[in-house]
């Protein structure tokens, strides 16, 4: 990659400076060399702000970088101490004389830096400051942001001169800015197209869908430094089911179930485009579920399409303090969301395909069965039954009799065995634990008057039986239901783990607790559901307040 060549207007001010002499020139000819000095924008700012102070002789020198709001969306100072930035507090947003050069973007001198009829004063803990010269920095023909310079060292004012050498160094600055935007992006398309390259691997026959998936969370986080990457896909009743969660708070969002309406990641399904927050804690989107986004501030929720299905939503958010998502950023997340979606769909295709494979093989076993199998044990039976009227001895014959009622046993065991094979799945065991779980927390929200959070882990719809499932479904309405009538509570955590050999469901409230003598014959019959599959059940009331309300059984070994 090659720099940009120098603009006209550095070249014409670099060819004004007369270089023969000593001083402010060959000061000004090294703070121009020192801000092209490395590649990441990070540096290349701070080398800026470095070269400004030293080369008019400032005392304080900031740079404040112009965000798509017209306000500061980053403040690099040097000066300052750490103690002394500390005791001040945040940092300016772009009030006053900082917002003055935004608003009108050329050079600004100042002696007394209070007397300027945009000056707001400064900040409590704020070293005082009098002399001000500040000039904007353009890259191309955007205005990035603005060098700020205070207090003259020795207490004089900056002169024309010290304006003039900082303008042409702002010059030079965006030139610098502009190489190191330039190496960023091509940066960031290497690293695009690589991860492209390895999803387009992951898609070959072979390869498991959800691997994709967690390398397309993996690579999307890595390359936007997000902090919190979080893949939610689409489930029963308009919700969606977070399956993969990586960095921050994982653990609290992996299982969680969201709802459509009222989500950051619903905003996103609904509207089919990419959703950005400034500070998703607070996002005025989410209005439903519990608090979930402590600590983070920036955040973007890309769906992932194949052509009018919305398969799922990749979320990536940073921590509060971070810089915010760009569209520049973000632009790529739509395309590699679409990767995403293409491996589930595919995904999807292997496992129709393989159903399919299935559902023939055990039509041929069926068929076998009852062709070959069948026939040939009848077979086998008549002739035990004729051969009964030349055996004489009482015991013999005995034995043979027990043997013509075993063979008919069989058969009707294996034609119950065909029918099982041959007979479509309905009813209950069309539908998943996990499907039936969110529609009974969905139906207990009505009378709650909030919808409980609900977090589900391990293979509930696999290993779960379904009389054990049913038991577990009852265990978790009649729980809600005490939670709605007695607890008087305002939020709700429900958890379905498969974990080992056993399933554990527990109900947890922040409520008014358990009443010494309140009423127990519903527990009494919770508890009687496991022990009767050889579990218990255990009602806690944890040291924050509320119920807890732990039910677990024992899955048979398959």
């Amino acid at each position: 990659m090659q720099p940009s060549p120098l603009p006209n207007d550095l070249q014409k001010r670099l060819r004004a400076v007369d270089w023969g002499s000593e001083g402010p020139p060959r000061l000004l000819l090294e703070a121009v060399m020192s801000v092209n000095r490395g590649l990441e924008l990070s540096q290349v700012l701070q080398h800026i702000v470095a070269a400004a102070v030293a080369l008019v002789d400032a005392e304080y020198g900031a740079l404040g970088v112009i965000g798509d709001d017209s306000q500061l969306s980053q403040f690099l100072t040097v000066g300052s101490s750490e103690e002394q930035a500390e005791a001040i507090g945040h940092l300016p947003i772009g009030h006053g004389i900082l917002g003055e050069l935004i608003r009108h973007p050329r050079p600004l001198r100042l002696t007394e830096l209070s007397e300027h009829p945009a000056s707001y004063g400064l900040p409590r803990h704020h070293p005082p400051m009098h002399s001000f010269l500040g000039v904007p920095i353009r890259v191309r023909d955007e205005v990035f942001g603005n060098l700020y310079l205070t207090e003259k060292r020795g207490g004089r004012d900056f002169t024309a001169e010290d304006e003039t050498m900082l303008s042409t160094l702002a010059v030079a600055a965006g030139v610098a800015i502009d190489n190191s935007r330039l190496y960023e992006e091509a940066r960031y398309r290497q690293r695009w197209l690589e991860a492209n390259g390895e999803i387009v691997t992951g898609l070959l026959p072979g390869a498991e869908g959800t691997d994709v998936l967690e390398m397309i969370v993996g690579h999307a986080g890595s390359i936007l430094s997000a902090d919190l990457s979080v893949l939610a896909l689409p489930v029963e009743n308009e919700a969606l089911s977070v399956a993969i969660a990586v960095g921050v708070d994982a653990e609290a969002h992996r299982g969680l179930v969201l709802p459509r309406h009222g989500s950051f990641v619903g905003a996103a399904l609904s509207s089919r485009s990419p959703m950005i927050s400034l500070d998703v804690e607070h996002d005025p989107r989410i209005t439903t579920g519990p608090p979930r986004w402590m600590g983070l501030g920036p955040a973007v929720a890309v769906p992932m399409l194949t052509g009018e299905r919305v398969r799922g939503v990749l979320l990536l958010a940073r921590l509060q303090g971070r810089n915010p998502f760009t569209e520049a950023e973000t632009a790529p997340l739509l395309t590699f969301a679409g990767q995403g979606a293409l491996a589930m769909e595919m995904a999807e295709q292997r496992r129709d395909a393989e159903q399919l494979a299935l559902l023939r093989d055990r039509e041929r076993i069926a068929r076998d069965l009852h062709d070959l199998a069948i026939q040939r044990l009848f077979a086998t039976g008549m002739t035990v039954q004729s051969a009964l009227r030349f055996v004489d001895h009482p015991e013999a014959s005995e034995r043979l009799f027990r043997a013509v009622d075993d063979l008919d046993d069989t058969i009707k065991i294996i034609r119950s065995t065909i029918f099982g094979l041959r007979a479509p799945a309905s009813g209950r065991s069309a539908k998943g634990l996990r499907s039936r779980t969110v529609t009974v927390v969905e139906q207990a929200s009505h009378t709650l008057g909030f919808t409980p959070s609900l977090r589900m882990q391990g293979l509930l719809d696999t290993d779960v039986s379904p009389e054990i499932a049913d038991h577990a479904l009852a265990v978790l309405g009649e729980a809600l239901s005490n939670t709605a009538r007695h607890a008087h509570a305002t939020a709700a955590e429900v958890d379905l783990i498969v974990h080992g050999q056993g399933l554990t469901v527990t109900v947890s409230d922040n409520g008014e607790g358990i009443p010494q003598d309140g009423r127990r014959s519903g527990l009494r019959n919770l508890a009687k559901r496991a022990e009767s599959m050889g579990g218990e059940m255990t009602v806690e009331a944890p040291p924050e307040g509320g119920t807890r309300l732990r039910w677990h059984v024992p899955l048979p070994s398959t």
